[in-house]
């Protein structure tokens, strides 16, 4: 991977419409963004009776309203669709955007939407398990021409995919296991995302994913870091404040646990010292969710003060 400093945002899914989720959509594309991101969920979380729109659609939608950014999930659990068909839904994102998908992988963790919807939610070593084989029926049907493939929990027969992707399509596997997930995404991720909660971690977790890229032979540096998280943003310390502890208070433990002492809060000048020190922890993109009720407003002060000081990095 190059050296570069990536900044992606998470797009209005859970209770907004779909006028918001296109306007914020259409002014990350504006602003110089590097990519959007969905969260693949088809219940609210943590409330499952909360409106949701589903990802792979809203994805679809904003490709052909937007011209530059990258879009891609964060993150498609094994078992919600059989991974041949999610391969035509890659690609058909792919050509609609002109070469701008990327497909987020990892376990999936949220029960009640998997049993709910009548799909398996095995213990976590079988979903592991399943989403490894989802990576490896993904990275062939994007390849070759014909494709057989018989696992524990997939399988193709002499399978087609086609149109194939229009570039080698990246997989993002996210999660922060450093034994199992941590080797699944050392032997076939393009990028790994470390979870929001484990953002105070990260050091330990590069670490961890260096020595399982040692294990399989592979050199890290083939392997974009990438970061969940949130990203508070004011023009003063003081409304920084109040805007952090609203968000603390807000996001929780998911999201917002360790966010005054981890994460990445404050005025323009305070945010690039913490992005700062994520970056020589190794990380090469932000997958950031911007606070505030109209995320366009701190994507538009962190556009302007902030993606230029990463513009060589």
């Amino acid at each position: 991977m190059d050296g570069s400093m990536q900044f992606g945002v998470t797009l209005p899914q859970i209770k907004r419409s779909w006028q918001e989720a296109r306007a914020v959509a259409e002014e990350i594309d504006r602003l110089g963004f590097h990519s959007a991101w969905v969260c693949d969920h088809v219940y609210g979380v943590p409330v499952p009776n909360l409106p949701i729109f589903e990802a792979w659609t809203e994805l679809a939608a904003v490709a052909a309203i937007t011209s530059r950014i990258e879009l891609g999930t964060l993150v498609t659990p094994p078992f919600f669709r059989n991974p041949a068909i999610l391969a035509k839904q890659v690609a058909t994102l792919d050509h609609i955007s002109g070469g701008r998908a990327i497909v987020g992988l990892g376990a999936g963790w949220f029960e009640p939407e998997f049993k709910g919807t009548g799909s398996a939610f095995p213990p976590l070593g079988e979903r592991m398990k399943a989403l490894e084989e989802t990576a490896i029926i993904l990275r062939r049907l994007f390849s070759e021409e014909r494709v057989t493939f018989a696992g524990r929990h997939f399988s193709v027969s002499d399978a087609w995919s086609e149109p194939k992707p229009l570039r080698r399509t990246p997989i993002l596997i996210g999660g922060a296991g450093e034994k199992v997930l941590l080797r699944i995404a050392a032997q076939h991720a393009d990028i790994w995302n470390n979870l929001a909660v484990f953002q105070s971690q990260l050091g330990a977790k590069v670490d961890a994913l260096r020595r399982r890229c040692d294990d399989v032979k592979r050199d890290i540096a083939e392997i974009r870091i990438s970061q969940q998280c949130v990203v508070v943003i004011e023009e003063d310390e003081t409304r920084a404040r109040e805007s952090l502890a609203k968000a603390t208070k807000i996001y929780g433990g998911h999201m917002g646990g360790a966010l005054e002492e981890h994460g990445i809060w404050g005025t323009p000048e305070r945010v690039i010292d913490s992005i700062e020190k994520h970056r020589k922890l190794g990380c090469g993109l932000l997958v950031v969710e911007f606070f505030g009720r109209d995320t366009r407003v701190p994507a538009r002060l962190f556009a302007e003060r902030v993606l230029p000081a990463f513009a060589a990095a």
